[in-house]
Parts: structure tokens; C-alpha cells; sequence
């Protein structure tokens, strides 16, 4: 039997959890996420638990126990419980009753197997007990190890239960799919044929999950998948997948993180603020990486006026559009111009000149000394 001995399952935290429940007869399953990301050896951030005792039963044992409950979401069947600082959340079993593909009726449940039907994939539908023995009720491992995303069941009914599924897919085979073996036919022509249902999500939602799935190692097979369905464009019009598999590789070279803005950038399309509802940083952070792209200010200069870390973004995101290689010189060239500061003051300029003729006269020494690479001293400037 396949067993998980990561830490967070052999912990006291955990083994606290876990007692409270089956102490009282109750089932008591680790779910999903962790499940999958310790099979695969990937960080596990979050625990969450599947039982069959009813949420108030939940309270009542945490209380017993010692232990912290917060009513997180108790309509919907979670309680979270705090063990020894560490959040578990912990939900009661559930069947679908009713959905419109935004959002689901459901009702509790009494055995695993319904409560894995209305999961989305397979290798998320995967339980384990308090000691790390996996139980896998719907045949999940097999795609897990061949890192195959493939939706349980009927695709088709699965998208329609909750069209931000089709994002889903997407996002889950940048993170965890074989990038050789490609996306599950069945679930590509699923996520094809439901388009229309997107217009039905919030833009919140769709935001999200984009920003998610630009965050993986290597999003671009994905995202041209997303493309040739013609997914991407429902969601972003008039965005393309081009360049983007280009900017992974010249963030590589350049030893930069993954980053879901600067992607998104490369990607182009229409109203993408209005779109995806980015919160203010990232739109304001969006529109200055867009508008640089087609600037000539070279290097040093974007150094100077944007700092390192955006302005080695604005170098990739042209490097990538333009498709041209990266020179690790430029790097130098945007430090030096992140460590610049220009030596006039208003106050050197001032009385003689106020108001319009102050700033002008300040922005005409300002771009001189850029153009001497930053060398000119103030008294030059001001001879």
C-alpha cells in the first residue's frame, strides 16, 4: 500500500487532529492537495481533512479536545481547527446536489467515494489515513504518476458543474502535468466545446486563477494550449502565447524568478485590467512593463528610472517580443543605473528659475547626464 511519510502527517499537530476524530468513531482523511504534492514531493502549504462527523460535531470536538475551531466556511461543512499554531481544515464529506457552473447546492455526505465524485481530477481526489496510508477510491494514482491531469469521470459534466475548471486544467498541467506526454484529449475538447460557460465566472475569479497558472515553472505549453482551444481568447482577447515560451527561457538565463505579471505583460490582449480585476499594484505594475516595452530607453537609463528589478523585466519582456538573446552585460548596465542619482537639486536652480522653467530646466541637465552615462558632476551641469 502506497504510504505518505511526510512530517506534517507524523507531526503532534496532525496526530492531535487526527485523535480528536477517530476517537470518536469519526473518519478522519488527509485530501487533496497535500496528498498529491507529498506523493510528488512538492511543498504542501495547506492541510485539509475529510470526515464524516457534521461540522457542529466538529466544534464540540475541538472544544473537547483543547483545540481552537473556527466556523470557516460551517455552511458549507468546514470548521478549521488550530493545532498547535497550524490551521487544519477540515470538511465534512459532500455530494453535489444542484450547480449552474458557477457555484454548487451540496449536502453532506456519508462514505469517501461520494465525496471524491465531486472533486475535479482524479490525482485531487486522493484521501489519506492518520497514519499516511493512501486510499485512492476513483484510481487516481496511475495519473498522478504518469502526472496526467484527466477529469473524473464525464469531463464534459465536470466543466459544467464549475466552468473555472477549464482554467483549472490548464493551471494544473503547468504545475503538475507531463509537458511531453501534453494535455488529456477528452479534457482539451471538454474545455473547447464549454467557452461560453466563462462568461459566466467573475472577473475575480478568472484573475485569479490566470495569475496562478502564470506562476508555474514553465506555463507556456499550457498557455498555447489555452490558445489553439481558444480559451485564451475568452478570456484575454487579442493576447497571443508567442513570446511567452521565449520569456521563460531568457528568465532562465537571466536567473529571475517566475513572475505572473511580467507573463502576463508578454501575453498582451484587450482591457486586461477590466478583464481580470488585478488588484491595483499589479495593474499600476502591468501597465508600466507594457508601456516600456516599445521604448528606446536603453538599460542603464530604465535602471534609473525603475529600479533593477523592473527594469531587467522591461529588457526581458523586449528580449522575448523581439526574440532576440540575452546579454548578461545588460544586467551591469541597469545596476549602474539603479545606483545613479542625480546630483541637482531644485534648490541649485532656484531663485533664478521657478515654476514651468524650473522643471524644464531640471529635466534638459537631467537627460544630459544620463547621456554622459552618469558621469557629469553637478558643477558641470550647472557651468
Amino acid at each position: 500500500m502506497t504510504k505518505i511519510n511526510a512530517e506534517w502527517v507524523n507531526n503532534p499537530n496532525s496526530r492531535a487532529v487526527c485523535r480528536m476524530l477517530t476517537g470518536a468513531g469519526f473518519d478522519c482523511y488527509f485530501v487533496g492537495g497535500c496528498v498529491r504534492n507529498a506523493l510528488l514531493n512538492e511543498a504542501v502549504n495547506d492541510i485539509d481533512i475529510s470526515t464524516d462527523a457534521r461540522p457542529k460535531v466538529v466544534m464540540q470536538l475541538a472544544e473537547g479536545a483543547g483545540l481552537k475551531a473556527i466556523p470557516t466556511g460551517i455552511e458549507h461543512g468546514t470548521v478549521t481547527v488550530v493545532s498547535g499554531g497550524v490551521p487544519y481544515e477540515i470538511t465534512t464529506y459532500r455530494r453535489d446536489v444542484e450547480t449552474d457552473g458557477r457555484r454548487a447546492v451540496v449536502a453532506f455526505a456519508d462514505t469517501i467515494g461520494e465525496d471524491a465524485l465531486r472533486r475535479d481530477f482524479t490525482m485531487n481526489a486522493l484521501y489519506a489515513d492518520a497514519d499516511g496510508h493512501v486510499i485512492d477510491p476513483l484510481n487516481g494514482l496511475p495519473d498522478l504518476r504518469a502526472r496526467r491531469i484527466r477529469f473524473i469521470e464525464d469531463a464534459d459534466k465536470r466543466i459544467k458543474e464549475d466552468y473555472l475548471r477549464i482554467l483549472r486544467f490548464f493551471r494544473f498541467h503547468a504545475w503538475y502535468g507531463d509537458e511531453k506526454e501534453g494535455l488529456d484529449a477528452e479534457g482539451l475538447a471538454a474545455c473547447a466545446a464549454n467557452l461560453q460557460g466563462l462568461e459566466t465566472l467573475s472577473k475575480e475569479r478568472i484573475g485569479a486563477e490566470m495569475l496562478k497558472l502564470l506562476s508555474a515553472p514553465d506555463p507556456a505549453p499550457s498557455v498555447a494550449a489555452m490558445q489553439a482551444s481558444g480559451v485564451l481568447g475568452a478570456v484575454l482577447p487579442g493576447a497571443t502565447a508567442k513570446a511567452l515560451s521565449v520569456l521563460v527561457h531568457l528568465e532562465q538565463q537571466a536567473n529571475v524568478a517566475p513572475e505572473a505579471i511580467r507573463r502576463l505583460a508578454v501575453l498582451g490582449g484587450e482591457n486586461i485590467q477590466e478583464r481580470l480585476r488585478l488588484k491595483n499594484s499589479d495593474a499600476k505594475r502591468l501597465h508600466e512593463l507594457r508601456s516600456e516595452i516599445g521604448s528606446i530607453r536603453p538599460p542603464a537609463e530604465l535602471g534609473y528610472r525603475l529600479g533593477r528589478e523592473q527594469a531587467l523585466d522591461v529588457v526581458l519582456l523586449r528580449n522575448a517580443v523581439l526574440e532576440t538573446p540575452f546579454s548578461p552585460d545588460v544586467i551591469k548596465q541597469i545596476e549602474k543605473g539603479a545606483r545613479a542619482d542625480f546630483p541637482v537639486r531644485p534648490a541649485d536652480l532656484m531663485p533664478k528659475l521657478q515654476g514651468p522653467a524650473l522643471g524644464r530646466k531640471l529635466r534638459e541637465l537631467e537627460k544630459r547626464w544620463i547621456e554622459s552615462d552618469f558621469s557629469l558632476s553637478k558643477e558641470q551641469l550647472l557651468a
